[in-house]
């Protein structure tokens, strides 16, 4: 079976068609009831010192063929039926960080407000819900700059949605989108992440921090450079105590395919090669170290931790408690 790999431009066309996943009735009612310590839009937890909150600003629609797209169609499909996912369309989850520390608020990129794919987006009104002033968030760290991660950063009149806030990006991520010409040199359908980069970098009212590898947000929160799905991508690691998290970002986008197969790619990392070895040394270090990682794109809310298993390896969803 041969399949085609979707364009930019195809992501669109199903963005803005994209119906809403229908869930069976008992399950939709168990992810719709609230429960003590969150609900499907947030989901609260303690790290050493630290509290984390992860918000969801929805989910996104894509189609599998841009999964592994440099192994056998075959191979991708044999693994996605494996894991009882759907060999046609990727569900992909959302998942925001807020940090509370000290009296910093770090909020892990912004969403991509109403200008991407009409699951998403909800990102302002889910920390509302979890009973979060957006206005109270001090700092908000972009990992790279694709659609789901940025494009909230304005409103519908194009001025910066957390103006008091600082924004915080990697330099070479900065300057890889804001490079003259960029818009004319890559091809049509990419045309529209370039323009959306831009505008959301130069939105009115935004001074940026542009920080390289190791940059210190506020104290126990540090960035670390993790190139390949983006040429500047950065993740965030955080310190409290003897705990540690890695909030991902995008250097993994699949709770299965990206640990069982990690040397496969999806059609947009930038730079497949150095995808994997960024990959590869996450998952190392999370493995030998014991270190929690957050999936932006895992099932709500993507905590959990890492083991080998051989040449790959496993995501283990943390088992919460709640409380109440």
């Amino acid at each position: 079976m041969s399949l085609k790999r979707p364009t930019r431009r195809d992501i669109f066309k199903i963005a803005a068609a994209a119906p809403a996943l229908a869930l069976p009735a008992p399950l939709q009612a168990a992810l719709s009831a609230p429960s003590a310590g969150g609900n499907p839009g947030h989901f609260r937890f303690d790290l050493g010192e630290m509290r984390l909150t992860v918000i969801s600003d929805g989910h996104l629609l894509l189609p599998t063929s841009g999964l592994g797209v440099n192994a056998e169609p075959e191979e991708v499909q044999a693994l996605l039926a494996r894991y009882h996912l759907s060999t046609e369309e990727n569900y992909s989850h959302t998942n925001h960080l807020l940090i509370e520390t000290g009296a910093a608020r770090v909020l892990v990129d912004i969403g991509s407000g109403n200008r991407f794919m009409p699951t998403a987006g909800r990102l302002m009104a889910n920390l509302e819900a979890a009973g979060v002033d957006p206005y109270s968030i001090t700092h908000v760290v972009i990992t790279h700059a694709h659609p789901d991660h940025v494009w909230g950063v304005r409103d519908d009149f194009d001025e910066a949605i957390l103006p008091d806030a600082e924004f915080i990006m990697g330099r070479a991520e900065h300057d890889y989108w804001m490079q003259d010409g960029l818009a004319t040199s890559v091809s049509q359908d990419m045309q529209q992440f370039v323009v959306g980069a831009v505008n959301s970098i130069t939105t009115e009212g935004l001074d940026w921090t542009l920080a390289e590898d190791g940059h210190e947000v506020v104290p126990g929160v540090r960035l670390i450079f993790t190139p390949g799905h983006t040429l500047g991508h950065m993740s965030v690691q955080l310190d409290s105590g003897d705990r540690s998290l890695i909030a991902l970002g995008d250097t993994m986008t699949h709770a299965y395919m990206n640990f069982d197969a990690p040397d496969w790619v999806t059609g947009f990392d930038m730079d497949a090669e150095q995808t994997v070895a960024t990959r590869r040394r996450l998952l190392d270090m999370a493995a030998e170290d014991g270190i929690a990682v957050l999936g932006y794109h895992f099932p709500f809310p993507g905590v959990g931790h890492v083991i080998r298993e051989g040449a790959a390896y496993r995501f283990v969803p943390a088992l919460w408690r709640w409380q109440g």
